[in-house]
């Protein structure tokens, strides 16, 4: 039995092995490697279903998160990148890591930006809907170091004290750096990698200020009550869907209903006093957006505002855009939808 399907398999490779070649080597060609991106529009992720909050209340539509579809560019892409209209065609940028940057820190950073975004929209939303929310204790790390000394900050340190005195907030750090002189080096300590250390932060003039050439950000240990629990893949998510994020939480934590019945998709940024912030890809997530068929698209004002717009007029879009500067200004035009 399996000697007949071998000499069957055999004499097929035979009779088709020019073909057989003309496939593989058509596929190498069209998955060989070019240095482009290819945008396009993405989709919907429904936040409702990422949110647990304790007793919380269910709503009749949905608020989204809208994304956009990045492809590393190929042969294939990059022709469908040049015939698909919604398609756009992106060179792609020389590496961003330097010789002070690794991959490391880059995804050091972005992680803790998501955190920051997500820390932002629970408390916000937790404000706003009068729930309690109790900040235990926070945590000052490095995101960036311009210049790097040999035995000075590194991406990631958290950092303790400056000059002796222990960091209650960032503020203490930039009033101490603003006392100093320019090339004065102090003594910073830092968690490192589970350890304290003391390390250098060298003092020079950047406009009217002097800086020690860092990037700080603030993420706190906290309990809400009710308990909230955030469960997003680690590809979702992210400081562009901080608008949309805070409205489902506190969707959940009100007893109207916010969405009526609406399929709602919207991004931007959340800033801590409520302002909405603007962000890239618009008309990919609009795209998405109607792709999903939601009946509203939640769009920073200004320019993506005012992107959004041509790009419905573009396609002929059966979808309603708001444009949206605050938080407050985000529940107002939901809470009035069914007025």
């Amino acid at each position: 039995m399996f000697n007949k399907i071998y000499l069957k398999f055999k004499q097929f490779m035979k009779e088709n092995y020019k073909f057989i070649i003309f496939l593989i080597v058509f596929y190498f060609v069209l998955t060989f490697p070019l240095p482009y991106y290819i945008y396009a529009g993405g989709g919907t992720i429904n936040i409702d279903s990422r949110v647990e909050i304790e007793d919380s209340s269910n709503s009749s539509g949905s608020l989204n998160f809208a994304y956009v579809k990045e492809l590393k560019g190929n042969v294939a892409s990059f022709i469908l990148g040049n015939i698909i209209p919604s398609y756009d065609v992106v060179k792609e940028e020389e590496s961003k890591l330097t010789e002070e940057e690794d991959a490391n820190d880059i995804y050091f950073r972005n992680q803790l930006y998501l955190n920051n975004a997500n820390q932002t929209a629970i408390m916000l939303a937790y404000q706003k809907a009068g729930k309690k929310i109790t900040i235990k204790d926070s945590h000052f790390y490095v995101i960036y170091v311009e210049d790097k000394l040999d035995n000075g900050l590194r991406v990631g340190d958290e950092l303790i004290a400056i000059g002796g005195q222990k960091l209650d907030d960032v503020t203490a750090y930039t009033d101490f750096v603003n006392k100093s002189k320019v090339g004065d080096e102090l003594t910073v300590t830092v968690n490192r990698e589970g350890k304290e250390q003391d390390v250098i932060a060298k003092v020079r003039e950047e406009g009217d200020r002097l800086v020690t050439g860092i990037s700080i950000i603030t993420i706190y240990d906290y309990v809400t009550d009710p308990k909230v629990e955030l469960n997003f893949k680690a590809s979702e998510g992210g400081p562009s869907g901080g608008l949309m994020l805070t409205l489902a939480i506190y969707d959940k934590l009100i007893d109207e209903d916010l969405t009526n019945g609406l399929t709602i998709v919207g991004t931007g940024t959340i800033a801590s006093d409520g302002t909405v912030g603007e962000i890239g890809g618009v008309k990919y997530k609009l795209n998405g957006a109607v792709k999903a068929k939601a009946d509203i698209f939640l769009v920073p004002k200004g320019d993506n505002y005012k992107e959004a717009l041509k790009e419905k007029e573009a396609n002929n879009y059966d979808i309603e855009i708001k444009a949206i500067g605050t938080f407050d200004e985000a529940v107002e035009y939901l809470e009035n939808l069914d007025k």
